[in-house]
């Protein structure tokens, strides 16, 4: 458990320092290019990448802090007992899949049931098309 514990502690602090390093160095490039700034661009390519760049350095930075909450919340669940059993159906999670992801709380069988359920949820739930079609 102590080698687990190192793993995850590792993790979870590399994974900090990355976070750390993207909004250090992404927060002056989106300044500089932000939406409504007075900020001259040579042509509209410019403008474009300018906003490639902060949409990719904000969906870095949401990846890591999910990562980041899967890390502490995997070592909650090393401190009650809990880790390498899956959430779902309470079978251990196996070794193979715990060494590749140490974060990870479902087994394999209810990782793939969530995510073919993601799958076929309808687009756009929670949106009535009350009033769309009135003409």
């Amino acid at each position: 458990m102590n080698d687990i514990r190192q793993r995850l502690e590792s993790d979870l602090n590399r994974t900090r320092a990355r976070l750390r390093l993207q909004g250090g160095a992404g927060a002056a490039d989106e300044l500089r290019g932000s939406p409504g700034a007075n900020v001259t661009l040579g042509d509209d390519m410019d403008v474009v990448r300018v906003d490639e760049e902060r949409e990719m350095s904000l969906v870095t930075r949401s990846l890591l802090m999910q990562r980041m909450n899967r890390l502490a919340m995997a070592l909650e669940r090393l401190d009650a007992g809990d880790y390498g059993v899956c959430e779902q159906c309470d079978e251990p999670i196996a070794p193979a899949r715990l060494r590749a992801m140490p974060e990870v709380a479902t087994c394999v069988t209810c990782q793939n049931k969530m995510e073919r359920a993601r799958q076929f949820e309808p687009v756009g739930v929670g949106f009535s098309r009350s009033g769309l079609d009135e003409d």
